[in-house]
């Protein structure tokens, strides 16, 4: 009998070619678009995510109590204890630096300029950012006492300066006096525009003798192994350092932390809108087959066949018809994201995906759970929509059903 039904199902869907056709690529198309919609918003997630934590922030920070209020030199850290430092030697903590991180005025030949004015070290900055590897012309700071310093390309236009000239840097010093230092521009790094006109690095070395910290810093910038090591790390470090600001990177990076937490409802509200799109087109499909066929599923019932068996036979072909609709939609995407797999750049729609905290190439990846789960749900939502025509076809008098032509 199941082998009977499946015959009889498969049949039926190639009657009327057209409508199976255009009920296909009415589930293809909802199929693929979920798909594609979900990996891309994705993709943009992560990159905002990126972003924002490969530029400076890291995955958490450590500062002195009212440093975040007030960002000034005055609120330091002097002496980190013992407990903080074998936590951030801790095997969850995969890389960590320290900063001097102070507003600052940075003054060319023709031009004065804010600035937040960076001291760090080199080698160990390289492991938390990707600033480093951003730079276009020039080269980036070698070690803690390097007497250059780097500014972003839109920053040096901006002071009409370029690589190889001097500027001076002037931030308030430890003592309250105004402490100014002259650099040679040494390199001049890519990317977001905004850090671009943000940021000036000098070595760490060079920063705690311009404002006389002693070896005070103003930040600790820290990476861990993976998302669930975070809260624990956390945890840890405030309890090994009561006295100090430890944050996750949500704090300091806002719109990445959104993006990261919605962008799974917005996949569910871009599924529901689909879904009932699809369904419209899925029922109106099926309700036409059934009223072009109430002679048949009368003949059938006259022959023998129960009301339960006649909603089956339904069921089964709108089962295999939306099954093919989504392994289509499926292949679909995949032929879509493949070419993308390493890198797709914004071209012209980057600024405004920078405006927002992204990315200028997202890296748009299909995942398997992400195909399994939405084609379980299309398949079994699909299903659902069709009972409601089974249904009618399933109780449909014989006598009736045979006297239409």
């Amino acid at each position: 009998m199941r082998s009977l039904l499946f015959a009889l199902a498969w049949r039926s869907l190639w009657r009327n070619p057209r409508r199976t056709l255009i009920t296909l690529t009415i589930v293809a198309v909802g199929m693929w678009s979920i798909l594609a919609f979900t990996v891309m918003l994705k993709a943009w997630a992560l990159s905002a995510r990126n972003e924002a934590l490969r530029l400076l922030t890291g995955e958490g920070q450590i500062h002195a109590v009212h440093y975040l209020d007030d960002p000034g030199i005055e609120h330091r850290m002097t002496a980190l204890p013992d407990a903080l430092i074998a936590e951030l030697r801790h095997p969850d903590v995969t890389a960590w630096t320290p900063r001097v991180r102070v507003p600052a005025v940075i003054q060319s030949e023709y031009r004065s300029l804010g600035v937040t004015l960076l001291g760090v070290d080199s080698a160990r900055e390289r492991l938390v950012s990707d600033l480093p590897g951003e730079i276009e012309t020039g080269r980036y700071l070698r070690d803690a006492k390097d007497p250059g310093v780097v500014l972003g390309k839109h920053l040096i236009e901006r002071l009409k300066t370029r690589v190889g000239k001097r500027v001076i840097l002037m931030s308030q010093a430890t003592d309250g006096h105004l402490a100014e230092q002259s650099f040679t521009v040494v390199g001049a790094f890519g990317g977001t525009e905004g850090p671009q006109d943000q940021y000036a690095f000098i070595a760490i070395d060079q920063a705690v003798a311009m404002l006389g910290t002693g070896g005070a810093i103003s930040e600790i910038t820290f990476d861990v192994a993976n998302d669930q090591a975070l809260p624990g790390v956390i945890a840890r470090m405030r309890r090994a350092a009561p006295k100090l600001d430890i944050e996750p990177w949500t704090e300091f990076a806002p719109i990445a932390y959104a993006m990261d937490q919605v962008s799974g409802t917005y996949t569910a509200i871009w599924i529901a809108v689909m879904f009932v799109l699809m369904a419209i087109g899925i029922v109106n499909a099926q309700l036409m087959a059934v009223f072009e066929r109430t002679r048949e599923f009368g003949l059938l019932q006259a022959l023998g066949m129960r009301p339960g068996l006649v909603l089956l036979q339904v069921a089964v072909e709108s089962a295999m018809l939306i099954g093919i609709g989504v392994v289509i939609g499926n292949l679909l995407a995949v032929l879509t994201v493949a070419p993308f797999q390493h890198g797709l750049d914004l071209g012209s729609l980057a600024a405004g995906s920078e405006r927002f905290g992204g990315g200028r190439i997202l890296y748009p990846q299909l995942e398997v759970r992400d195909v399994v789960q939405s084609s379980i749900i299309v398949w079994l939502l699909g299903i659902i929509t069709t009972l409601w025509p089974a249904r009618r076809a399933s109780h449909a008098n014989p006598v009736e059903a045979m006297s239409q032509v």
